[in-house]
């Protein structure tokens, strides 16, 4: 049987980037059902890191799921603090886009745990 997820990444990454149509497309089907779970932020985070370049929409869709997924019972505890770790140091490096990621999630957020304070700390300041 073929892996849809697979082939699903080599369509898109045909030309290393995802762009505004292409967006529109993932976001569709990610939101078909209302809601993001734990296997649509894997393939989203892969995704990511496997682009050459993303575009503003891609972007923006991405960190609206993960804050979705993150914060669905409004808080953010140290399993979901590692997560996101693993997830922003994928490439080694914070931008500035995970660093306004970080500082709106704090905000949304009705309690976080000390892992995701340290990790605040550690990239924003």
């Amino acid at each position: 049987m073929a892996d849809w997820k697979k082939l699903l990444k080599d369509v898109l990454m045909a030309d290393g980037t995802i762009d505004a149509a292409e967006t529109k497309l993932i976001k569709a089907e990610v939101m078909a059902d209302g809601f993001v779970d734990a296997k649509e932020i894997d393939f989203l985070v892969d995704l990511r890191n496997s682009a050459k370049e993303n575009s503003p929409e891609f972007e923006k869709f991405f960190f609206d799921a993960l804050t979705s997924n993150i914060l669905a019972d409004g808080t953010i505890d140290k399993k979901e603090a590692k997560q996101l770790r693993t997830i922003l140091f994928a490439d080694g490096k914070i931008d500035k886009r995970e660093k306004a990621f970080l500082k709106a999630l704090k905000v949304k957020a009705k309690r976080v745990c000390p892992e995701f304070d340290a990790l605040y700390q550690e990239c924003v300041g």
